[in-house]
């Protein structure tokens, strides 16, 4: 092993590296090579490179971040020609080592890997165990057929599907408490509600519209009130929309997040009722964390059916233990 020295990271390393990596295996992996560097001014990240013979062959970074900040992010890639030699162990042990020093006390790693994958290899050899499987899931165009909205007895119409503007309080709060309901198993920091709509909801976002399920609407105009969210859509722009030679497939999916209130008893047959209204024409594809239990079972059933189908697969891994020393 003499000939691999660990360092840590320089400028220009990220140019030499990929001239000796291959084309990323996942979206993630291209994500995770976006982040390694020089540790910023705004948080606390550790990247080591290791050489072989002076040219940089291996990395490894991890790093905190303001939104699941109970954990640090890492990341460690070997060029092909030089894996099995325990170098994404000593970049590894590197990492640990910084990360039990951290100024927060957050020392616990975690990361995304693919099933299958040579992350997911290195993930389970370094003891990084599933806490949370994600899917892509793409829902076709008329894979649910329209649902009429509910009415009482006298015939008057108890739901209500309303666009709401990206900027919208209430849109936000609602889409904040969904998220943290949903990520127990990893808790989100606390966040102000301007943060959270520059994270989900902004055109920084590229969120361009939102729409909504409304419950109890007569109720509510009865107690002069709005009627609650029942359930939400945020769709988002590509992150390619705009260039010059971009050309729009016919069945181009468009990215939606879905959410829903997690306590109602009617969020399934809500969540059916708007992926209904969204793909009545047009096919979608939405995020789905298992965690999402009452979106998860839906999508579960249409990828049976056939009508959706899962585009990618990730595990969010990590360390046993707790996250913060």
């Amino acid at each position: 092993m003499n000939e691999y020295q660990l360092r840590p990271w320089r400028e220009g390393d990220d140019l030499q590296l990929m001239q000796l990596w291959p084309d990323a295996e996942n979206v993630h992996a291209s994500v995770f090579r976006a982040k390694l560097g020089e540790e910023p001014a705004s948080h606390w990240q550790r990247t080591f490179v290791v050489e072989h013979h002076g040219v940089p062959v291996a990395a490894g970074t991890a790093y905190e971040t303001s939104l699941h900040s109970c954990r640090l992010w890492a990341y460690v890639e070997v060029a092909p020609d030089h894996r099995r030699r325990g170098l994404g162990g000593m970049i590894l042990a590197a990492l640990r080592e910084a990360a039990a020093q951290t100024p927060s006390g957050v020392s616990a790693l975690r990361s995304k890997v693919v099933p299958g994958s040579s992350g997911a290899g290195f993930a389970q050899w370094a003891g990084l165990t599933s806490i949370q499987r994600t899917r892509m899931v793409r829902i076709e165009a008329g894979a649910l057929p329209p649902r009429p909205l509910r009415e009482d007895e006298a015939g008057r119409t108890t739901q209500a599907v309303e666009d709401l503007a990206t900027g919208s309080l209430e849109l936000t709060r609602v889409l904040w408490d969904f998220y943290r309901r949903v990520h127990d198993w990893d808790p989100p920091a606390e966040q102000s509600l301007g943060q959270v709509n520059r994270l989900f909801l902004s055109d920084e976002a590229e969120a361009y519209g939102a729409v909504v399920l409304r419950e109890d609407v007569v109720r509510a105009e009865r107690e002069e009130r709005r009627a609650p969210i029942a359930a939400f859509a945020v769709s988002y722009r590509p992150l390619d929309a705009d260039a010059p030679d971009r050309e729009v497939a016919d069945d181009e999916a468009t990215e939606v997040l879905l959410g829903y209130d997690v306590d109602a008893q009617g969020a399934s047959d809500a969540l059916q009722q708007l992926i209904a209204l969204l793909v009545h024409q047009y096919p979608i594809v939405i995020e789905v964390d298992d965690s999402m239990e009452a979106l998860a079972r839906i999508a579960e059933a249409l990828v049976h059916r056939g009508t959706a189908g899962v585009e990618e697969e990730t595990l969010v891994v990590a360390e046993e233990g707790p996250a913060a020393a």
